[in-house]
């Protein structure tokens, strides 16, 4: 295997440090395209927006109602809740 250089150390050391940040934006993003999508398309990014929910470590309860509402609207004030917490 080939030894990494200090600036992918750097980088790969920045994502992890940074994965909470990415997993909010990421879920930012699925709020806008679940707005847009319809029909098997929906079910998949609910499905995303959920895997993405759990590794944010967002209680079960609070996921499984924020997916059985079919609402956008929820996830973006959970999305601004968290970036309010950071």
């Amino acid at each position: 295997m080939a030894k990494r250089s200090t600036f992918q150390d750097r980088a790969i050391r920045n994502y992890y440090q940074n994965q909470g940040a990415i997993m909010v934006q990421r879920l930012g993003e699925l709020v806008s395209e679940l707005y847009l999508a319809e029909g098997k398309a929906r079910a998949r990014l609910w499905d995303r927006a959920a895997r993405a929910m759990k590794n944010l470590g967002v209680p079960a309860g609070r996921i499984e109602h924020v997916v059985g509402s079919d609402s956008p609207s929820l996830v973006a004030r959970l999305v601004e809740e968290m970036m309010g917490a950071k």
